[in-house]
């Protein structure tokens, strides 16, 4: 039997695994009526992805994409949180110690993204809980995206010195242009509804309902699995909350125009709350404003540069600009500055490598964005379009 074989085998019967029962692994896997349900289980760690996830959920992916006793395919995240992408505290202490093993990581994580682009089997994914960059990512190709009144969506991107990543300027370049330029320079979080009316998700359930879709998949009527699967999930009873985000969409289609710059938008967001009476709308304002201000000024030009690159790319040349932007926000970037400030010590008070929008010339910027030259052939090079 193969290793992807054997590791989906003794999952699937839950005895233990080299020692270790199934509920001690970082990706659960069973089996309940042909449908493969993955679970990420780091979630003391928001069930970041670290080396070993990233390897056995590429092993289960694989492996279900060619068992034909499995139809369908479901991942979730086990607590509160479906997967905060890639784990920045094993990146940040990686970099400090000068271990470029983080490389590898990254790549695995474009590469994971790409297993799952390549099922050919119904995919659900549970986002029941907090997502962001690369957790987001992972399943925006699935068939059916699920939130719950729990789910909340955030890129953190320039808030910790950090760039698009997990196919984030792919994902949000399928988003109004604007709403993507808000959604990725401002590190807004956004609900359930929000993600249902971005295009972010396809369907909403309520969190208690989906503590006992099981029960619901034992009945699952294989005639027409993609409707008997969102028959599992979703009731009729499931009403999709007011979107919060809706009230705005004007003010972010006025603020955050494609051709304005950083420095363009935070003014035009300046000038709209010296305006404003409405209280609601100067809260907006002033929260938009607090947030741009705070992030890395050169993180914002870089976000603001890729998503806009990213419109006209294939996931694939998506993938290969943020590896190399995460490169370099790594090794030359604030990266480990905001991790440090945001994460490991927790000040909340990161000292950005320039401290104004006004100090990030475009010598700079085009550096992030110049071509490959650290090894022939790039990591990403076997990436398909």
């Amino acid at each position: 039997m193969s290793k992807i074989g054997c590791i989906a085998a003794v999952d699937r019967e839950g005895p233990r695994v080299l020692g270790r029962t199934s509920s001690d692994l970082p990706v659960m896997f069973r089996v309940v009526n042909r449908v493969a349900i993955i679970t990420l289980n780091r979630p003391s760690a928001l069930n970041t992805l670290s080396p070993e996830m990233v390897r056995e959920l590429t092993l289960h992916i694989e492996h279900c994409g060619v068992d034909r006793d499995i139809a369908a395919v479901i991942v979730m995240g086990m607590g509160d949180t479906f997967c905060a992408g890639v784990d920045l505290r094993t990146l940040y202490l990686a970099a400090m110690a000068g271990d470029k093993k983080w490389r590898q990581l990254i790549a695995d994580e474009y590469r994971l993204i790409f297993t799952f682009q390549q099922l050919k089997k119904p995919l659900v994914a549970v986002m029941d809980g907090f997502s962001t960059g690369g957790g987001i990512g992972l399943v925006q190709c699935a068939s059916l995206r699920i939130v719950s009144e729990r789910s909340r969506f955030q890129l953190n991107g320039p808030r910790i010195g950090f760039v698009p990543d997990g196919g984030a300027t792919w994902f949000l370049g399928k988003l109004p242009v604007e709403l993507m330029l808000y959604i990725g320079l401002t590190s807004a979080t956004i609900t359930g509804a929000d993600a249902i009316g971005c295009g972010l998700a396809d369907a909403y359930a309520s969190s208690s309902s989906l503590r006992g879709f099981e029960r619901r998949l034992n009945l699952l009527d294989a005639s027409d699995l993609r409707q008997s699967l969102r028959e599992v999930f979703v009731s009729p009873s499931d009403v999709v909350p007011d979107t919060s985000l809706a009230a705005f969409l004007p003010l972010i289609r006025e603020h955050f125009a494609a051709h304005y710059s950083v420095e363009q938008c935070i003014g035009s967001l300046s000038n709209g709350f010296r305006r404003e009476s409405e209280a609601a709308k100067r809260a907006w304002f002033q929260a938009t404003l607090d947030s741009l201000r705070a992030h890395s000024p050169l993180m914002l030009n870089v976000m603001r540069e890729a998503l806009l690159r990213g419109r006209k790319m294939t996931l694939a040349e998506n993938c290969r600009m943020e590896f190399d932007l995460t490169m370099r926000a790594i090794e030359v970037g604030d990266f480990c500055e905001g991790v440090r400030a945001h994460v490991i010590d927790g000040d909340n008070a990161p000292r950005w490598m320039f401290p104004t929008l006004e100090d990030v010339n475009s010598a700079v910027l085009d550096k992030f964005f110049s071509p490959w030259t650290c090894c022939a052939p790039h990591p990403l090079a076997a990436l398909a379009a």
